[in-house]
């Protein structure tokens, strides 16, 4: 906090505040106001961000005085991974974005559904489901191909009671 208020200005805060310093009220009121400038100084304007984080969201330049703080966060965290990322994961993430975009509305609908739902799960439950997904990423393509053929060959019934035995086996009950 000290970096972001002057010394000028804490003198004249320090002076504001005498009244509420005798009744106990100060250290609330300190409090509430260095919360709000660290909000304030979390929310990115365009002009706050380095040139690369300008670069990569340039398409958002007109916008970015209309997105909310958590929005221009967002965007601010989302250029900052990409610049993080080495070529190849960029590549992979261009591919995956691809494939989004190639989704219908009602696909997304239920993709975002399935993401709140694992979101919700304890810690422990997606470390597990993780896991699993790395081994299977891991299989050869062509064992991945026939797992995912059986898959989509199972009915509803066959399906659910294969994920109650997949859960057992793992010990992640709901």
């Amino acid at each position: 906090m000290s970096k972001m208020i002057s010394a000028t200005a804490k003198r004249r805060l320090k002076r504001a505040l005498q009244p509420w310093l005798a009744r106990g009220i100060a250290p609330v009121l300190l409090l509430l106001c260095s919360l709000a400038s660290v909000a304030r100084a979390d929310t990115p304007n365009w002009q706050d961000l380095s040139d690369s984080e300008r670069q990569l969201l340039q398409r958002f330049e007109q916008r970015w005085e209309q997105f909310t703080p958590e929005q221009r966060t967002r965007l601010r965290e989302g250029a900052e991974r990409w610049t993080a990322m080495t070529p190849e994961e960029r590549k992979r993430a261009r591919q995956e974005f691809g494939k989004w975009q190639r989704l219908s509305p009602e696909q997304r609908e239920a993709l975002r559904e399935a993401y709140t739902r694992f979101k919700a799960l304890p810690p422990e439950q997606r470390k597990k489901i993780r896991e699993a997904r790395e081994r299977f990423r891991q299989l050869p393509p062509e064992r991945q191909r026939r797992l995912r053929e059986r898959w989509r060959k199972m009915s509803p019934d066959q399906r659910q009671r294969f994920r109650e035995r997949w859960r057992k086996r793992r010990g992640m009950s709901d």
